[in-house]
């Protein structure tokens, strides 16, 4: 997505100008003819600017006060001043109030597009050292998120609710969809902001290993402990566990986990009383614990004592449209990280980004963007950049369209092989749990078993199609129509 220059000036001849130069960039340009208008396009949430070319002599509302409301309404939009006159203290007093730069009228276009390209490398930096900071420090927020798609709206929604208490969250979804991410936004939005947010991937530590890290032990306790470990509940007091891939923990560690939930206490190996602890559990898996339970791999008990609130992040499939912000702020990052100039994805690149699958999800998207970056030759990333992906995908234009759903005229009833019916012959409406497994086999046939666009359809995440599908028994309907 190409960045968006703000134009405010009040002469048209040099809006018409400065268009031409910005447009000639690569960059999409909105223009305002005075203060007031400019103001309100940039705090637009929809239209908005990424960086703002802002006159200082204008009528009505001046330019320095017109940058004083940008500052304070958005202090990360960074701003270049433009005037006629060069005297000193005008640009000292225009710099002091938040302008990233300064052009003299008349400019050459060249000048104009390296402002540009330098405040928004600032920007990109700052953006980057706050996420960071915030990271580091547990505030991240929803806020921070990418979250437009509208089968987030759910996941926001409910861990807003999460965060306001401290429930057991089991975060569910498919690897790399993010589950980290919304565990920290939980946090951040919690009474427990900017305390210790300590995360433990269960599945990569090592049998023999997970007691002592997890609830630590004492000098001596065993062979090559030389120094006391508090453990990770220990580190998180006060503050959040996040217990990613928690279905990997052996049965004998389930237990003592049992226990530091029920007890909130720890146990360290080779101590001689537990510790008290006050601790957050926000637990994830990839799997489906339910089923691990009916095959002996997962304590039942542990498994109700993690599963109170649970809260399913969709995959990448399910949520296409926040494909173009994602790529936009992984540019933004690498960027900052490389020190390289890329200024968006061009409009083929995100059409063969959308139509992907991601079977890696975000973080796939994440390393393919990251690679993009380092291979792109020019100002925007083109399909060649992404070679195993580009690799494997069709023409985008031959990419085959969706099927509609067939439509039913108001004044005739629908025959049973054109969908599901709600109401039977005598009158009586069928119960919800008979329509809805009309509903999916009918969707599961009319998609020719593409489950997940079965789940964007019928508006549900995939882990919960695949659910229902268990429950209703349509296993092999779906393995009929994928093949």
């Amino acid at each position: 997505m190409a960045k968006t220059v703000l134009v405010i000036d009040d002469d048209p001849t040099q809006r018409r100008l400065l268009t031409a130069a910005v447009e000639k960039a690569g960059f999409a340009c909105r223009t305002a003819p005075d203060g007031e208008t400019g103001v309100a396009i940039a705090t637009d949430a929809n239209a908005g600017a990424d960086v703002v070319l802002l006159d200082l002599t204008m009528p009505g509302l001046s330019g320095m006060d017109t940058l004083e409301m940008l500052v304070e309404r958005r202090p990360d939009l960074p701003v270049i001043m433009l005037t006629a006159t060069s005297g000193i203290d005008t640009i000292v007093a225009a710099m002091r109030t938040g302008a990233v730069d300064f052009v003299v009228k008349p400019a050459s276009p060249e000048r104009v597009v390296v402002s540009i390209r330098n405040a928004l490398k600032l920007s990109s930096l700052t953006g980057e050292v706050k996420r960071l900071t915030r990271k580091a420090d547990g505030g991240m927020g929803f806020e921070d998120m990418i979250a437009s798609a509208p089968v987030m709206r759910q996941v926001i929604r409910l861990g807003e609710r999460a965060a306001a208490s401290d429930i057991p969250v089991l975060i569910l979804g498919e690897s790399g969809v993010g589950k980290e991410v919304i565990a920290r936004c939980i946090q951040g939005a919690s009474d427990r902001a900017g305390k210790p947010f300590i995360s433990v991937n269960c599945g990569a530590i090592p049998e023999n290993l997970v007691e002592s890290i997890l609830f630590g032990h004492e000098k001596g306790a065993f062979t090559g402990a030389v120094s006391r470990s508090p453990g990770k509940f220990v580190e998180a007091d006060g503050g959040t566990l996040f217990l990613d891939e928690v279905g990997e923990l052996p049965l004998d560690m389930q237990v003592k986990l049992l226990r530091a939930l029920q007890e909130g206490e720890v146990d360290p190996v080779g101590a001689r009383r537990p510790v008290k602890v006050d601790v957050r559990i926000i637990s994830a898996t990839n799997r489906d614990l339910a089923q691990r339970v009916k095959e002996g791999a997962f304590r039942e008990d542990l498994f109700y004592r993690l599963n109170v609130y649970p809260v399913e992040m969709p995959s990448l499939r399910e949520r296409v449209e926040d494909i173009p912000a994602l790529v936009d702020h992984f540019i933004g990052r690498f960027n900052a990280s490389e020190g390289t100039r890329i200024v968006g994805a061009a409009d083929d690149t995100l059409k063969m980004l959308t139509a992907f699958d991601w079977p890696g999800n975000v973080r796939q998207l994440e390393n393919a963007v990251f690679r993009a970056v380092i291979l792109c030759e020019g100002e925007h990333l083109q399909p060649h950049d992404f070679p195993q992906i580009s690799g494997v995908m069709p023409e985008i234009a031959s990419l085959p369209e969706v099927p509609a759903q067939p439509k039913v005229a108001n004044d005739a009833a629908p025959a049973m092989g054109a969908g599901p019916v709600a109401v039977v012959e005598d009158g009586e409406v069928r119960s919800l749990s008979d329509v809805e497994r009309d509903l999916i086999a009918y969707a599961i046939e009319h998609y020719a078993g593409h489950m997940s666009e079965v789940s964007r359809r019928l508006g549900i995440g995939r882990s919960t199609l695949y659910r229902k599908v268990r429950e209703y028994g349509l296993e092999s309907d779906a393995k009929k129509e994928a093949s």
